[in-house]
């Protein structure tokens, strides 16, 4: 076959495979979160089964750290700072130039809108904390998605899945774990040290084993409604923890139930309206009017679920008052990248002035959405004089493609 010749991935290969099926392979949308060393594996196999496409998120840039266990990243990109997701996109494509792999340079909660997440197969998450696995966990419940966690430490590794009502991350947690994450996520100071949440080393052997186990989970996922009329011809880990021991090559399954009723993360937006007419591109005047007509209501306010936004910081000591008028989740990298707030950020604590709902009287209209923390194709939540409605920014739909 020469250069020119067309050939279609896998060719001949995965078609050996008696379960695979290549036109769902092919259309497949898969999300992963986290391009660090996990996430670089999780790629590199997801990428090599000729997955359709792959939205890649994390917010992070590449160190040298980074090179000796990242198999898609390169010396020179981490002397440039490079941007992990985008780097991760580029490298997958030159692997396999037929698929589509989409960078989303942000975090996975407050910059990833919830109609992407409601819009892929399966979500895979390649984290290093407990607060980003909270995170994950609340936006795939809340899309009705499986998710499969991958973590290592040293030689160790687990691969977890959870199925909205089978398990739940979120219900499994202890009490103290629950406070730790609500203590990160509530502080009035801002949190800048990154020490104390939960990083761990790795090695190159426990992320290409537990992230080979990930994107073969994530296979059989793609793969489940296409044998919903006949038994599946493989096991998934739905409901149940595997775990690998590098030093003694042990592998272990356990079953786990972590579903409670009544747990938050399990709060469904729906029914949705679907509105094509509205984009976080427009501006909150234009937008509180749209949902006016579209929710057929007279009030309407707009619920900031998962990104505040923050009109000004005002540190303790000295007492001093910092305009930002930025979303909650770029506050850090403003208070980095200036001078006084950085060195005021190590002896004081930080108070925010905010605004958790948008309304009519909201004082900034002319903003766009985007601009006040509403991510591209997000579904948000409305409340009316006809009650609580959920409405999604179709106009976004093409955005990612």
């Amino acid at each position: 076959m020469t250069k020119e010749t067309k050939y279609e991935w896998g060719e001949g290969v995965f078609t050996l495979l008696s379960w695979f099926k290549k036109e769902k392979v092919n259309n497949a949308r898969v999300l992963v979160a986290g391009a660090g060393a996990l996430g670089n594996e999780v790629i590199k196999d997801l990428t090599l089964f000729g997955v359709g496409h792959i939205f890649v998120v994390d917010f992070d840039r590449i160190e040298l750290s980074n090179l000796t266990r990242s198999v898609l990243f390169r010396e020179e990109d981490a002397y440039a700072h490079r941007f992990k997701a985008d780097v991760a996109a580029e490298r997958a494509m030159e692997i396999n130039p037929q698929i589509k792999v989409t960078p989303i340079v942000g975090n996975l909660f407050s910059d990833v809108g919830l109609a992407l997440y409601q819009s892929v197969d399966v979500i895979i998450g390649c984290l290093d904390s407990r607060l980003a696995r909270y995170q994950l966990n609340r936006m795939a419940m809340r899309a009705n998605k499986t998710w499969i966690d991958g973590s290592i430490e040293n030689l160790t590794g687990v691969v977890k899945v959870y199925t909205p009502g089978i398990s739940c991350y979120e219900c499994g947690l202890s009490r103290e774990e629950f406070n730790i994450i609500m203590l990160r996520t509530g502080c009035a100071d801002v949190v800048r040290s990154q020490t104390s949440q939960g990083r761990v080393a790795t090695t190159p052997i426990s992320a290409s084993i537990v992230g080979a186990v990930q994107a073969q989970e994530a296979m059989k996922v793609i793969h489940l409604d296409a044998y919903k009329d006949e038994k599946l011809p493989f096991t998934t880990l739905q409901g149940k923890m595997w775990r690998y021991e590098g030093l003694t090559n042990m592998t272990n399954l356990y079953k786990f139930s972590s579903w409670k009723k009544g747990c938050p993360a399990h709060d469904r937006w729906h029914p949705v309206i679907h509105a094509d007419s509205m984009t976080a591109g427009m501006t909150v005047t234009d937008a509180i009017a749209e949902l006016k007509r579209v929710c057929s209501a007279d009030v309407v306010e707009i619920n900031l679920m998962n990104n505040k936004f923050i009109e000004a910081v005002i540190s303790d000591n000295p007492e001093k008052e910092f305009k930002v008028m930025i979303p909650e989740s770029r506050l850090d990298e403003v208070i980095s990248s200036d001078p006084e707030m950085r060195r005021l950020s190590y002896k004081t604590v930080f108070h925010k002035k905010f605004y958790e709902n948008i309304d009519s009287d909201f004082p900034f209209m002319n903003l766009k959405l985007s601009e006040v923390g509403i991510p591209y194709y997000d579904i948000i939540k409305v409340s009316t004089d006809k009650g609580e409605q959920f409405v999604e920014l179709s106009g976004d739909k093409g955005y990612f493609e």
